[in-house]
């Protein structure tokens, strides 16, 4: 697959990084707790040598499967990185937030009570909103696995030149941007051949299927693909998707964009499948879960494909130790979601050793070192979502890396090749 830039944002910080040192990144936790609670596993001496870090995703609820990857994958890196016995150690906090943001503010309150020094999370991209804003107030670094929307970093105008959201100096991502999601399938879709007459069916409630959206449609006429439909759905409304079929179908779609979750697109697919309409279905990193859901006959997912940034089938030797590693504590494949949480950990662990920040400093103090590392020119990491290519972050918090496309074969998800 050709290289696809996926880090096309100016940099924001400018005077405000060199005089106020305003931190970011963060890491997720390990122990299912409510967001009433807290868990904590992990590594812990009376030394206080270990490095507290909190988490937060949906544990319950319909987007489950995102928070329980974002724990699990973080819960081996930190177990692999606690039996090395070296000088950093992770203590671990994850909270459930229900994918609901008022709950995830909760969530992040409790874990500043049990003394959180990093944040890993939030997992979704609302909630990620809401505590982004937290944490820029109180200067604790931050760096989330999958809140992908552009307002979690903030500092980026829309189509309009509107900036909803400051820049959040102390925030940083390990996946791709909305915007960075909507633009690449764009260009993968063309450079692919894989459809010149595109339906696009979006959530206009959610914040994360908008940007993708509106990001893919701006340059859909630069790679000569011709949008024939565009219709939406709400949450409210995510159970019949007729409509929008005859509508996709009446206007000769080829291909159908779906910048959705897995749960509505299990919906698509097999309405579609009982209307008898057959286009070619292209998603992105919300796709990732749809051979889970129960009751859905998973042959109509045959063929289906999405841009991703990990593959659990990959042949790379770190790639099958952390799938063999999750199948035996799990029972289940990871997704993508574990993966990048898997890299958040271990990206932390390597921005520390190069800040040279210990366990019993302050979390601000931390944090602004942090801050220096990652947007730092000499800072790169390599690790299972990169594509086996050195990621880099840039001063707007966002990440620079490859992504591969994945189609759903014989029920397991395999490399798109050209």
């Amino acid at each position: 697959m050709s290289s696809i830039n996926f880090n096309p944002a100016v940099s924001r910080r400018g005077l405000i990084m060199g005089l106020a040192g305003v931190g970011a990144a963060g890491v997720l936790a390990g122990c299912n707790s409510s967001d009433a609670g807290s868990g904590s596993t992990g590594g812990s001496d009376a030394s206080g040598a270990t490095f507290k870090i909190g988490g937060i995703g949906p544990i319950t609820g319909a987007a489950a499967i995102y928070g329980n990857a974002c724990q699990h994958g973080a819960q081996i890196a930190i177990d692999e990185i606690n039996a090395e016995g070296g000088d950093i150690q992770f203590e671990l906090n994850f909270q459930d937030d229900e994918n609901d943001a008022e709950r995830s503010v909760n969530a992040y309150n409790n874990l500043k009570d049990w003394g959180m020094q990093i944040l890993m999370g939030t997992t979704t991209s609302t909630p990620c909103v809401a505590v982004s804003s937290e944490t820029n107030a109180d200067n604790l670094f931050q760096i989330t696995p999958s809140g992908s929307s552009t307002d979690v970093i903030g500092g980026q105008p829309d189509v309009d030149g509107n900036v909803a959201e400051p820049r959040k100096e102390n925030v940083f991502q390990m996946c791709f941007t909305d915007p960075n999601q909507g633009a690449a399938s764009a260009q993968y879709i063309s450079e692919q051949q894989l459809g010149t007459k595109i339906a696009i069916i979006y959530n206009n409630s959610d914040t994360y299927s908008t940007g993708i959206y509106q990001s893919f449609k701006d340059q859909a006429s630069e790679y000569d693909l011709e949008i024939v439909s565009e219709t939406t759905f709400t949450e409210d409304s995510q159970t019949d998707f007729s409509v929008q079929l005859n509508d996709a179908k009446n206007a000769g779609a080829d291909l159908v964009f779906l910048p959705i979750y897995y749960t509505p697109i299990s919906l698509i697919l097999t309405q579609a499948n009982q209307m008898g309409y057959a286009p070619k279905w292209f998603g992105v990193d919300g796709m990732d879960g749809l051979l889970t859901v129960e009751g859905f006959d998973t042959s109509l997912a045959e063929g289906c494909m999405l841009l991703t940034p990990f593959v659990a089938t990959a042949e790379d030797e770190a790639t099958q130790a952390f799938v063999s590693k999750y199948e035996e504590d799990y029972g289940e494949t990871p997704n993508q979601f574990a993966a990048d949480s898997y890299d958040c950990i271990y990206a932390l662990r390597q921005a520390i050793e190069q800040a040279e920040v210990t366990a019993d400093m302050d979390y601000s103090d931390i944090c602004d070192a942090l801050v220096e590392v990652f947007t730092s020119s000499e800072f790169s990491y390599t690790g299972l979502t990169t594509g086996g290519e050195a990621a880099t972050w840039s001063e707007t918090g966002e990440i620079s890396k490859q992504p591969m496309g994945m189609v759903i074969q014989d029920g397991v998800y395999m490399p798109l090749d050209a």
